[in-house]
């Protein structure tokens, strides 16, 4: 489907938004060193409690009542819909654990709720906890390096590092935004990072086969005129399917929670720049590399 009369230069404005994804690329680097990235239990290790109270219960309250057992390292967070009643209180690996949930459900019916009760208990080890994260990331990192493989096979070696750089782009905006706003890294936002990676390079196969296709068909264009038209051909296509992916994840992230809705916010992420990544990161690459005298006379 192409959008008819809609003709836009992309390839004229690249070096504009090359610059921004740079400056993106690079303000997310800093923000996550910055700031850091609040991984969860899943890979740093700790107690997951989830309390259901019987009445309206502000975080504060909690937060004083578990203080006073003297456990350092915890986090008390609101969850599900208001009238639940459901609050989550974490604990780090620091803090002794073994009787936690114990103590801190008696202090929570003495000091706030007579009926607070404990629904869930997710106990993880720090050295489970570790090797999870290690796994997580050579998980994202080997999924680049086998899609690396797969582009240089099915097209060829001018395509393949401008995909792998989009993906790295669309991994690291949304890592950065983790970082900003502090929310918690679990496993199903790792689930998240691999989603992303799949769709991005889904949109940038898209607009790399209509190049491929046309390059036999139009030999009369100049390759940077081939690649304008390509794009413009492809882009209904890349403002749908970005569109439909998009409204899905916002009502993941409105109406979910927890880990739900913390899936539903990388995606949105993903999602805006995985559709931005494909044509001014991944395009620029190709062009650059077909273009570039070094690789050319290397060939």
């Amino acid at each position: 489907m192409e959008l008819k009369g809609f003709h836009f230069d992309f390839v004229g404005r690249m070096r504009a938004f090359v610059i921004i994804s740079i400056l993106l690329t690079i303000g997310s680097l800093v923000i996550v060193q910055v700031k850091g990235l609040n991984y969860g239990i899943d890979f740093h290790g700790g107690v997951r409690l989830q309390y259901r109270f019987s009445h309206e219960v502000n975080e504060a309250e909690v937060r004083k009542s578990v203080d006073s057992l003297g456990l350092s390292g915890f986090s008390v967070q609101k969850i599900g819909k208001p009238e639940e009643y459901r609050l989550l209180v974490n604990i780090g690996q620091d803090t002794n654990t073994e009787f936690a949930g114990k103590k801190i459900t008696e202090a929570l019916q003495k000091d706030i709720d007579p009926q607070a009760s404990l629904d869930q208990e997710i106990s993880v080890g720090p050295k489970a906890g570790s090797e999870l994260r290690k796994k997580a990331i050579l998980a994202v990192i080997v999924s680049w390096l086998l899609i690396l493989i797969y582009i240089g096979f099915r097209f060829d070696f001018y395509f393949a590092p401008g995909a792998i750089i989009a993906l790295i782009h669309d991994v690291l905006i949304a890592l950065g935004a983790f970082a900003l706003t502090g929310r918690e890294i679990s496993l199903t936002v790792i689930a998240a990072f691999l989603t992303i990676v799949g769709y991005s390079i889904n949109d940038t196969i898209v607009i790399y086969d209509r190049i491929r296709e046309n390059i036999p068909e139009m030999t009369k264009l100049s390759l940077r005129e081939l690649i304008n038209l390509s794009i413009n051909e492809t882009f209904s296509r890349t403002i749908i399917t970005s569109l439909t992916v998009f409204i899905v994840v916002v009502i993941l992230f409105l109406f979910g929670e927890g880990d739900i809705q913390n899936f539903g916010f990388a995606m949105m992420f993903g999602t805006i720049s995985g559709a931005y990544s494909t044509v001014f990161v991944a395009t620029p690459c190709y062009i650059f590399l077909k273009e570039s005298k070094l690789f050319n006379k290397a060939k």
